[in-house]
């Protein structure tokens, strides 16, 4: 038996449907991963869902006694008092025992989650704020947890921790979220707000992925068909005079019908069309540090860091919440002066930071006005572009782009941030948390645009799969403050450095079959060595051409007519092709066998 049921469930806000009789069912046992745009209602579900809002038309069902937690997506300003005190609130109790009672359960609970409830909540970071309230949410014994955005300015650990967690503890739950691997490890059905609408699918993620697609590409060959047969009945309607004395009413309704439809069809968002604009190009070396170390007061918070980052390079900073991610991109942009060791920046940098905070946007100016700082034309790759039709690539309406920035969501004003950015532009891009409250399909497309770009990323993220898309290398703070540099993204950090942890691995015991040579154990290739095997192939094609060329030169007699030093420089050009090619043919076996 369902746990809640919707049925029909209509809601609007002065504009379009947000909800235009959308159904569900909630059986035990559901990790319901709930995805959609931004601003197409999932927070306002859940609202529904825990009783917290009406809806105008349609029915909720729910199961006699059933308990409801939400947890949302933004932190309350106003909670005040101890941990304890927090998880502890409840409406006034019947007896002392029922007072006890609720006591022990928010010891265990608080036990469970490690959290130490003397501490004053006001002093806690994002992250534990954020298990706090999930404590309070879990006093209850809900049989439905419903939680909007949980891995939101979470660090990788904490949102380690809260995945096993809720594969461990926690039967039913429906969650809103855009982290793919958070949604991957938990999701068992997946269910989509889309223009009014809600459909469902019983699988995992990367199914629904699949099947989306699917039913996408066939409703753009159903609304084609649909836009054919309307254009042909507009076309018989407008015949001459014969055709109107024995048109078919029949016909004429059914046009009619055709028209209504229409209008009242509606289009799926659109995607967004983001635009890098590349700045000349900066020198070779784009950032070097040598035994660089900064702290504030008694705790360090960067120690002996060495790198050397050069044009093109595209590094992941990773590291718990508080351990010093964004004064390490300080450190490196020169923004901060270490305390002992040297910051060399190199020549010709056009930098473009996104805060973490998004302190660029002026809450109280208008979308336009924060992009276009008071222009109504900006100027985009080489040409004059109007603000407003400049933002529509980034998904803001006229309308929206009128609109304070104050009343945005978390994710249009990411998307904001990102318009006002793009810009301007730069060889070195710096991103502090970029993925925050960016729906799937923005999110795949800035992934897009960054491994494109040409010039050189420095991103701080907490997005596994984000991270595994794009860098090339990883820089991890450990809690001493030392720095860990890795090759690939977040899963070859991952395995480094649990093979670190597991230690020296003894000698294996001789068997009977000793002088049997053991079969080596296959790895993944990190990101940098994909994409060398990638184009190893064209650097290959183009070796061999040169040497193609210089062979044909060579063995034209009339070169030898004006040729003078130019055929000792040939020929040593060709040796050194010969032995370019051995060396790209010899890495292009070793790493096709390594995959």
């Amino acid at each position: 038996m369902a746990l809640l049921t919707l049925r029909d469930i209509t809601l609007a806000f002065g504009g379009p449907p947000l909800f235009d009789g959308i159904t569900l069912q909630i059986e035990p046992g559901d990790r319901l991963c709930l995805l959609g745009r931004n601003g197409t209602g999932k927070s306002t579900l859940l609202k529904l869902l825990a009783g917290q809002l009406p809806s105008e038309g349609g029915e909720i069902i729910r199961q006699q006694g059933l308990k409801v937690a939400l947890v949302s997506q933004e932190i309350p300003q106003d909670i005040t008092g101890t941990v304890f005190e927090v998880v502890a609130r409840h409406p006034p109790l019947q007896a002392d025992s029922d007072q006890w009672q609720h006591d022990q359960q928010v010891e265990r609970v608080l036990n469970r989650l490690h959290l130490d409830g003397e501490a004053p909540f006001a002093t806690l970071s994002g992250g534990t704020k954020r298990r706090v309230l999930l404590a309070q949410a879990l006093v209850s014994n809900p049989d439905i947890l419903l939680l909007d955005e949980p891995t939101n300015h979470l660090d990788i650990d904490t949102i380690l921790w809260l995945e096993e967690f809720l594969a461990r503890t926690i039967t039913t739950c429906l969650f809103v979220t855009h982290d793919r691997a958070f949604a991957r490890r938990l999701a068992n059905r997946v269910a989509e707000v889309d223009r009014g609408k809600l459909f469902a699918f019983s699988c995992n993620y990367d199914q629904f992925v699949e099947r989306r697609e699917a039913l996408l590409s066939a409703e753009v060959t159903r609304m084609a068909l649909f836009d054919k047969k309307l254009a042909q009945e507009e076309a018989w309607i407008r015949q001459g005079i014969k055709a109107r004395r024995t048109r078919n009413e029949g016909r004429v309704r059914a046009l009619k019908a055709l028209r209504e439809e229409y209008r009242s069809r509606r289009s799926r968002q659109g995607t967004a069309r983001m635009q890098l604009q590349e700045a000349e190009r900066s020198g070779r070396l784009v950032v070097e540090a040598e035994e660089v170390s900064f702290g504030y007061a008694d705790r360090p918070v960067i120690r002996t860091l060495s790198t050397t980052i050069m044009r093109g390079d595209k590094i992941g900073i990773i590291g718990p919440n508080g351990s010093g991610k964004s004064t390490l991109l300080k450190l490196l942009l020169g923004e901060l002066q270490p305390q002992s060791g040297s910051v060399r920046q190199g020549t010709r940098l056009e930098v473009l930071y996104m805060d973490q905070l998004r302190e660029q946007l002026d809450p109280d100016k208008s979308v336009a006005e924060n992009v276009g700082e008071g222009n109504d034309t900006l100027v985009i790759g080489g040409r004059s572009r109007h603000i407003i039709g400049y933002l529509q690539d980034f998904l803001f309406s006229p309308e929206r782009a009128r609109s304070p920035v104050s009343i945005l969501s978390g994710g249009e004003r990411n998307r904001l941030l990102l318009a006002k950015l793009f810009t301007r532009p730069a060889n070195l891009l710096v991103l502090d948390e970029p993925t925050n409250d960016l729906d799937a399909e923005t999110l795949e497309l800035l992934e897009d645009l960054l491994v494109e770009y040409g010039g050189t990323l420095l991103v701080v993220s907490h997005d596994r799969e984000f991270l595994n898309n794009v860098v090339g290398s990883t820089l991890a703070i450990n809690p001493d403050g030392t720095v860990k540099e890795t090759e690939g993204g977040y899963d070859d950090w991952l395995r480094e450095h649990q093979v670190e942890e597991a230690g020296p691995v003894a000698p294996a015991k001789p068997t009977a079959e000793r002088g049997k040579p053991q079969k080596e154990r296959a790895r993944r290739l990190s990101f940098k060595e994909e994409r060398e095997l990638e184009m190893l192939p064209d650097r290959i094609a183009e070796l061999e051409a040169e040497q193609e060329a210089i062979h044909t030169t060579l063995a034209d007699p009339d070169f030898y007519k004006t040729a003078g030093p130019e055929v000792v420089t040939f020929t040593a050009r060709l040796e050194v092709l010969e032995a370019e090619l051995l060396t790209a043919y010899s890495r292009w076996e070793e790493l096709e066998r390594l995959r």
